[in-house]
Parts: C-alpha cells; structure tokens; sequence
C-alpha cells in the first residue's frame, strides 16, 4: 500500500456488480454507463464494474467501462479458475487502471458442502489463481469468502499465500452478514499481527447487511486498519443488500475527529448518485434512510423546528448541502423559462446534455400546468425519467380509461412503435390499473406476470405527482419499472411500460447473452 492511500480510505464501488445482483436490478449496458459516468464523478476509488465470466453481456458491460471510464481504477471480478481470469483480463485490457479480483470460499462450510476441498487445495487454488492474474495485470485483489466465518489461523495461511503470489489487496468480506464489529474488529487485528507482509497490501472489507450491521462491521474494520471499504450506492445487493456507500462516507466525514482519516469522495453528488441508481434499479430509497433519504433532513416535531431555527446544529449533524441536496421547496412554475430550469437542474446536481435538457423541460411546462407548486423533488422525478437513452421503443399515445362502482373496468390505449407502428387495443380487467395493464400487453405482444405493486407520493398536496413501482416475472427474470403522473393510472402504465421497453431493449429471452448464468453467481 502506497503512502498516499494509507492517509484516507479508498471507495471501492460495487454496485454494477454485487448491486446489480439484487432480484430485478440487472441494468442495460448504457445504464451501467451512465452509473459508472456518475460513480467516476462522485470520484470513487474503484469501480467494479462486472463479472466478465457470468455471461456475455456482463463481459461487453466491463469492456465498455474499461474503455471509456476513466478515472477511477476498473475492476472485473473472477472466481480462482483460469478461464474466468483470463476472459476478466480480455474485458479490462481496454482500461488505464486495470484491477483482477480474484475469490475463493475458505470457510469449513464452504469448504465442506460448496466446493469440496480440503484447505491445502484451497491455498494452492488461491495461488495458482494470483500468480496467473498478476502475470496478466499488476493490480490483483484477492478476497477469502466468508472470510468471517473462517477460522482465522486458516485465513491467515490464506492471506499469507495470496500476498506472496502477488496479491496487492487483501479482501475480508463478511459474506453473509454474520459478524459482529467487535469481533470483525479482531478479526481484522488478527491478520494484522499473524500475517507477513500484510504492511505491504491494502486491506479491504467487503459487508452484507443481514443484520443491518454492514455499516458498522466496515467502519469496525477500518478502526482496526482497513483501508478499503466495498460498498454501493444506496446499500442494494443481494439479500438484504451491502454496505451503504453514502453512509459509510457521511460516517467517516462526520466522524472524523472520531476515525482520524476520511475519503476522497466528492460527498454533493452522493444524493443525485443515489437518485440516478435509484431510478434506473427501479429500487426507490426509503425516505427514512439515513444520508439521503426524504426525511433524513426533515424536522416535523415543535421541539426540533424551534432548535433549527435558533442554531441548526441542535438536530443536524450533517449539512443538507454537503450530501448534495438543496434546502429548498417551492422554486419554480409554469411561467418558468429554459435558463432557469437549466440553472435548477444544476444545482440539484444533474448534469443533462441539450437533448436530454430539452426533453426533461418539455415535461416540466406540461407537469407545470397540472400542479399549483412544483418541488425540488417534481424536477428529480422529471430528469430522472429523462436523462440517457430513450424509453422506447413503445410510447403511449393516449389512454382511456373506464371505470366505476359496480362497473367493469376498461382500458384502451394508441401505441407509437418508434419503427412508425401505430397499435390501438382495449382490454377490461378487476380495476383500471389492470385494465390497462393488460391494454398495454396486447399492444406491445409482452406477457407479463406482475409481482408486486407500490405507490408513493413525491411531493405534498392534493396534485403530487405519485410514484409507481412495479416488480414483474418474464422468462424467469425479475424486472422492475418506474412511472411518475400526477394520475395513478398513468403513473401506473408508465411502470408498465418501463418494464416492457426494458424487456424490448433487451431481447431478453431464457438464454439470452444479458442474462446472468446463475451457476456464475458471485457471492463475495
């Protein structure tokens, strides 16, 4: 570890690979783009960018971020096995700061029911699997699988032989959320006394949150000397999903007198990071979630606005600013022009090219006329539904719809293909929503199985827009979509709709090259 990295922690982001693993957060390939563009800007460490070996469209999905990222270090993760190395190696050989992250399980219980080894074979495993790594590519990560889970003379041996091959990180993860931070501390304490060289490496840890300690258990490492932290935007992953990035770098800058080291984090851009992941994944952040969450600076209680008023420091430790979000409410209407939408835009922290610009403040004059107030929020809502690629390939024209007490339900839609089609069909169902569900089915020829429905509300008021979010099954795939309308049924077929275009920009299909193989599935 070089002296400069030992004077902060390094953010090591692995939301396009352990986040993307999360049921229904698979991403296209110029989604990955546009996270890894806003990971590179909130000026993360590294960026793990994908398993080139999982299936054909997560080696192109690396590829494209090795070549046009630059910045931070890419990262590509592989099991011990020659080939996953190898096609890990063809997929970064594109970027300017390369990184093979090699994993084996240690624990008995892996060991024992998962691979069937016995420990001098996963120590050779694990050498064989470095040496060939660090022939390809001077920085090689190494991580030990359940790693808390494993008995520490045995990680030592582990860790030990990885660095002698050449392994310049160190990775610790706490796979399943198990540990605890006194004893992750020890854990990490141990290794430091009873491995040699590991002065030498940067040591890293990587958490889960079973138990809602992931957090903590990373901070308890880097107390004990860990100078990496894996972690993703909004904590999603699988499960119950990894370190929370933005919390886990607020806890460090808040804390500073407390931890004595810091990141290299541009911390204004962790709220529209954590927007942009959010309406991409289709995984909306809880407004109580620590950081940058809706509520996270929200004070309804007299007690808590009369000490805000008189010193803000009584009920904040954090600024509002710092995180990237705006104190403000109402700041725009309908008479608003083009420059100072623009202006408003930036300030949230988005940045939008003119087309993309254009787009988002068409729909602004149109939700403009709809509501008496627009929010901060409104605007996030409108530039997350407009930055990147286009929705298509299907657009909703128009939508009717029939419904009633004691009545049947009926939905009829126009569809605009963007190869010129114009689709008109109609179908009924229990309610209006699935009245328009299946309208848009027939459309489009997509079936779908939906599997879960949520709605919430953006802003305050009797025409808040409200937020859809629908989870549905296609081909054994778990897909979420987004819509936002100040109507709950157009907000709804939006949803809908998301979903089928993602499904239509993907070809996906069972076998399809952008599914991932789940005999390829990375649990680190």
């Amino acid at each position: 570890m070089n002296e400069a990295d030992s004077e902060r922690v390094m953010i090591f982001d692995t939301t396009l690979r352990d986040g993307e693993q999360a049921p229904g957060c698979s991403m296209t390939l110029q989604e990955k783009l546009r996270v890894a563009s806003a990971l590179r800007d909130l000026r993360v460490d590294v960026i793990e960018a994908g398993f080139p070996a999982a299936s054909p469209g997560d080696f192109e999905s690396v590829r494209a971020i090795a070549a046009e990222i630059d910045g931070p270090v890419i990262c590509g993760l592989a099991r011990c096995h020659a080939g996953d190395i190898e096609r890990a190696w063809r997929a970064l050989q594109g970027a300017r700061r390369p990184r093979i992250h090699v994993f084996i399980a240690t624990s008995e219980i892996h060991r024992t029911y998962k691979l069937q080894m016995a420990k001098e074979e996963i120590i050779r495993r694990a050498v064989e699997s470095v040496r060939l790594a660090r022939s390809l590519c001077r920085d090689i990560e190494f991580s030990a699988e359940d790693a808390s889970r494993t008995e520490p003379a045995f990680l030592a041996d582990v860790v030990a032989a990885a660095i002698e091959a050449g392994a310049s990180t160190i990775n610790v993860p706490d796979t399943l959320g198990y540990t605890v931070p006194d004893e992750f501390f020890d854990l990490f304490r141990y290794l430091k006394e009873h491995v040699a060289g590991v002065d030498a490496v940067t040591l890293s840890v990587h958490c889960h949150d079973d138990l809602g300690m992931a957090v903590a258990n990373s901070l308890a490492a880097v107390r004990a000397g860990a100078r990496q932290v894996e972690c993703t935007i909004n904590g999603i992953g699988e499960r119950a999903g990894n370190c929370s990035l933005e919390e886990v770098v607020m806890a460090l800058r808040t804390r500073a007198g407390h931890f004595g080291i810091g990141t290299g984090v541009d911390t204004r851009r962790l709220y529209p990071t954590s927007r942009l992941v959010a309406s991409i994944t289709g995984m909306h952040v809880p407004r109580n979630k620590a950081v940058v969450g809706e509520n996270a600076f929200a004070h309804e209680s007299g007690i808590h606005q009369d000490g805000m008023l008189k010193h803000a420091s009584t009920y904040e430790i954090m600024r509002p600013e710092d995180v990237g979000l705006s104190r403000s409410n109402l700041v725009l209407g309908k008479h608003s022009g083009r420059h100072a939408f623009r202006e408003r835009v930036q300030q949230l922290g988005f940045k939008l090219d003119d087309t993309e610009l254009n787009r988002a403040f068409t729909e602004f004059k149109k939700l403009a006329d709809r509501k008496k107030e627009m929010f901060d929020a409104d605007i996030e809502a409108i530039v997350m539904s407009s930055e990147g690629e286009g929705t298509g390939p299907w657009t909703i024209e128009e939508l009717h719809i029939s419904a009633g007490t004691g009545a049947i339900a009926a939905g009829a839609v126009r569809m605009k293909h963007t190869d010129g089609r114009l689709i008109d069909e109609a179908a009924v169902g229990d309610g209006p929503i699935e009245a328009a569900f299946k309208a848009l089915e027939r459309a489009t020829g997509v079936d779908m199985e939906l599997r879960n429905f949520e709605v919430r509300s953006v802003t305050t008021g009797e025409d808040a827009q409200g937020e859809v979010t629908v989870t549905v099954e296609y081909n054994g795939q778990s897909l979420r979509g987004l819509g936002v309308s100040t109507d709950i049924v157009e907000a709804a077929a939006f949803a809908y709709l998301d979903v089928i275009n993602r499904i239509c920009r993907r070809n996906l299909a069972p076998g399809s090259d952008v599914t991932r193989s789940t005999g390829h599935a990375a649990a680190v």
